[in-house]
Parts: C-alpha cells; sequence; structure tokens
C-alpha cells in the first residue's frame, strides 16, 4: 500500500469515528418518540405563513392550514407577503367571508429576504403558541395538537418534525430524512436538537427573540437562541409534515447548497456556545460540527488521495475510483441504490456541506429564496 492510500485510509477512518461514536450513544440509549412530558393543552395559536408569488398554490395551503384539527377561533393567521403578484388578493378573497381564523396581512413594500419579514411576523403574532410554516407544504391535521403537547413540558420552548411524506417522489431525500430523524431524535432525548425545519415548527411566543436578518437559517437559529435562553429545543418524530424535493444530483444543489450554508454560518456564529448549555454544548453542538463543517472536508480529502493512490499503482486504470463513484452519485440520483439509498443521501448531504463551505469561504449567500418551479409543480 503506498503512502496515499495509508493516508487516505486513515483520513477517511478519523472522519468515521464520531458517527460509530453515534450509532454506539444510539445503541445503548435506544430514544424513541418526544422526550417532552406530554399532556393535553390547547392554547391560543398564531400561524407564521412568509409568502413570495404563490398565487399557484396559496389557496391549497390556506386549506390545509383550515383543516386542522383544533378550535379555529383559538388561531390568527399572520401572513408576511412580498409579492409582485395576485398573492395578497386571493389572500383577501379567501377570508373575505370567514369569521375564523382571523387574518393578519402584512405587505412589504419592498422584498427585504426571508429574516426580516419573519421577525416583523413574529413581533406581530398575538397568541401564545408560534407556528411557522412554510407555503409549499402540507401538514398533518394533528400537529397543532400534538405541538401544544410538547409545549405543555414547561422545560420545552420550541418544537419541531419530519417530513413523513417527501412529495416529488425523492428517495434521496427520504433516505436523508429518515437517518436525519434518529440523529435528532437521539439529540433531543439527550438535551436538545439543532436543526428546526421551515414546513413546521412551533414556539413558545414568550420565548421567541429576535434573528439575525442576514440568516439562511432562521428556523434553526430561533431554536439556537431560544435554547441558549435557558429552554429545550426538541424534535418529535410524531408531528408530520410533506416538502417536495428533488433526487437528482444537480438539480438538489440550489435547495440543499443553501441550507448547508444557513447551517454552517449560524454554527461558525455561535461557536461559543460550544461546551457550554449541558449535553447541548458537550454533545449536540460538537457532532454537528463535525458533521457539517469537519467531515465534508475529510471525505474531500479522502476521496483526493485514494484517487491518487490508484492512479500512482495503477496508473490510467486508477481512473475506476472517480468512475466508480461516478457510477455511485448517477445511480444514487436516480434512486437506483435499493438499501444503499440511505449511504447515498449522507454522501449527497456531505457533498452539499463541502459546496456550501466553499461558497460561504467565497462570500456568497444573501437572504432571499427562489422560487424552485418543478418542485411547486410537486407540491400541487
Amino acid at each position: 500500500m503506498n503512502r496515499l492510500a495509508k493516508a487516505a485510509a486513515v483520513v477517511i477512518a478519523v472522519a468515521a469515528i464520531p458517527y460509530f461514536c453515534f450509532l454506539a450513544l444510539y445503541g445503548y440509549l435506544r430514544p424513541d418518540g418526544s422526550p417532552a412530558r406530554k399532556r393535553q393543552a390547547e392554547p391560543t395559536v398564531s400561524i407564521i405563513l412568509p409568502t413570495y408569488n404563490e398565487a399557484d398554490i396559496i389557496e391549497k395551503k390556506l386549506d390545509d392550514l383550515l383543516e386542522l384539527d383544533y378550535p379555529m377561533e383559538k388561531v390568527e393567521l399572520v401572513v408576511v407577503d412580498s409579492s409582485d403578484d395576485e398573492t395578497p388578493e386571493l389572500i383577501r378573497e379567501y377570508f373575505a367571508d370567514r369569521e375564523h381564523p382571523s387574518l393578519n396581512l402584512i405587505e412589504e413594500s419592498e422584498r427585504r429576504g426571508l429574516a426580516p419579514a419573519l421577525n416583523d411576523a413574529y413581533a406581530a403574532a398575538e397568541n401564545e403558541m408560534v407556528v411557522k410554516t412554510d407555503c409549499d407544504s402540507y401538514t398533518a391535521n394533528d400537529v397543532l395538537r400534538v405541538a401544544a403537547a410538547n409545549l405543555a413540558d414547561p422545560e420545552v420552548a420550541a418544537v419541531t418534525g419530519q417530513n413523513a411524506d417527501v412529495l416529488g417522489g425523492s428517495e434521496v431525500e427520504a433516505g436523508y430524512r429518515g437517518v436525519q430523524a434518529h440523529i435528532q431524535t437521539l439529540e433531543s432525548h439527550l438535551d436538545s436538537t439543532l436543526i428546526f425545519h421551515g414546513p413546521f415548527s412551533a414556539f413558545e411566543n414568550d420565548a421567541i427573540v429576535p434573528i439575525d436578518p442576514e440568516s439562511l437559517a432562521d428556523d434553526t437559529e430561533l431554536a439556537l437562541k431560544i435554547r441558549r435562553n435557558g429552554k429545550r429545543v426538541i424534535f418529535d418524530p410524531e408531528i408530520r409534515y410533506s416538502e417536495a424535493s428533488h433526487s437528482d444530483f444537480r438539480k438538489r444543489r440550489l435547495q440543499k447548497d443553501r441550507r448547508g450554508m444557513g447551517l454552517i454560518r449560524l454554527l461558525a456564529q455561535h461557536r461559543d456556545a460550544l461546551g457550554k448549555h449541558g449535553k447541548y454544548g458537550g454533545v449536540v453542538l460538537p457532532f454537528n460540527w463535525w458533521f457539517m463543517i469537519v467531515s465534508p472536508w475529510l471525505l474531500a480529502l479522502g476521496i483526493g488521495l485514494l484517487t491518487g493512490a490508484a492512479l500512482v499503482a495503477a496508473g490510467p486504470f486508477g481512473l475506476v475510483v472517480p468512475g466508480g463513484l461516478g457510477a455511485f452519485v448517477k445511480l444514487g440520483g436516480s434512486d437506483r441504490l435499493g438499501p444503499l439509498q440511505p449511504v447515498y443521501a449522507i454522501f449527497d448531504t456531505q457533498v452539499s456541506l463541502f459546496r456550501a463551505s466553499l461558497e460561504l469561504l467565497r462570500g456568497e449567500g444573501d437572504g432571499t429564496w427562489e422560487i424552485d418551479e418543478e418542485l411547486r409543480e410537486a407540491f400541487e
């Protein structure tokens, strides 16, 4: 074995150690469901819905919200809109003959980005429980009741859920979300989880604080700040939603890279939390630092060293390494890896995080979001 091959083996082994530690801890604790001391509760609810040019789908989203199993006289809908199409008019028409839920439509004169819009919406929310959801997602009809039951635990101030049905049929995203659900379940039982999800996140109104106007990870940032202020933020797999996603490698990049940029930047901004706030800073944040920041670079280095070792040992025949990797990506992106799809889903995420790191180093990324018409078609 040449030196490059030995170096590649060392790098890959080092990258894998925290994952084996995670698996061992998961096997030891066997966490299941939400760690909250749930009890039935029925607080008043403010649902936050940011919109931008949603004319094609807004009525379906509003139908979805009104089908929730919850007394609508206890619900207000706070829409913050920056559209230049007929979205606000359609919203007003939809609520014209409805008494409940009440509507607070905030129309922005200019598009400033998602984080400033959410700050305005959170400030306008008047009810006890504040729920943020995305326009291009569906929620199970019991999500408000399940969220309220979690927040009834006095130690818990925020809760999120899982993408139980990936619209568009992306096996790649379904595989990753399955792995992520296990990670977030363990994190929640240890202390708190890191990542919160745009299609559904619920917060105690009193716990909400402003987020960075330039944030690319608004939901996760709010949850992280709530945990830093002393309350737990958890994941409950009983909270279910549906969101569309691509499987194709190239099509996934915009969606995944932007998320990765936001999470990496957030971790860097809150690096002083490492080692603090109980097991959150002692275990959860270090694991996410490894997964999102360190591991993608080690994986890239390992692939580069392995390719170099193969070329040194076998000359042009060493190209079988990048060729095999290309075949793995092609098959994985086509959802044709069978039981190996979850492995590919993790690899795909590591690629996005590596790309996101490079984009951040180049100073790219802002707070606005672009509409993916193909994903909107999956939602419709």
